[in-house]
């Protein structure tokens, strides 16, 4: 996380409190979310050299500029959100990071992810759907894994050639904004 510091991330007015534990506002409704929660969602995540990763809800593009880091150049990692001004500021915030692998772009509305795009070996939500979405464990290639909150209780979905096993991890407490 060093690599990639949050004050970047960070309207003007905020990039003071960028060392804070805790989740700030980017505008827009959103937030750029707490680095323990991003650390503890990340390591969760357990991102491959080379991984193929989707990060839903990519706001002004940290994550995505995090995931691009633990996949390297072999990999791909697309962010998508809904809300233009952010998709704008993600993209402004990544391109001066030299990831050419990573990308952000507008989600296409009332579709979960990019299934036009799938399989992805790893999905990062960082915005709470409810309930788990089907549409978005549909995305993932066998042997992948997704983490996410819902329900009020933080997720891992994984695949295999089986179907997908869902974990909760328990004994943690969060709050993200709602996944529209």
């Amino acid at each position: 996380m060093a690599d990639v510091p949050r004050r970047r991330f960070l309207p003007e007015d905020m990039e003071d409190l960028a060392a804070l534990d805790q989740p700030l506002p980017i505008g827009h409704g959103a937030t750029n979310s707490q680095p323990w929660t991003v650390q503890f969602m990340l390591e969760l995540l357990r991102v491959p050299d080379g991984a193929t990763v989707l990060d839903v809800g990519s706001g002004s593009g940290w994550t995505t500029a995090l995931l691009a880091q633990l996949t390297g150049p072999k990999g791909s990692v697309i962010g998508v959100d809904v809300v233009p001004e952010l998709v704008v500021m993600g993209q402004r915030n990544v391109a001066g990071l030299n990831l050419p692998w990573a990308r952000i772009q507008l989600a296409v509305p009332k579709r979960l992810g990019l299934p036009d795009e799938a399989p992805f070996d790893r999905i990062l939500v960082s915005a709470e759907p409810g309930d788990i979405p089907e549409e978005l464990e549909a995305q993932l290639a066998v042997g992948g894994r997704m983490v996410l909150p819902a329900s009020g209780v933080m997720w891992v979905v994984d695949r295999d050639h089986e179907g997908w096993h869902r974990e909760p991890v328990t004994g943690y407490r969060f709050s993200f904004v709602p996944l529209v």
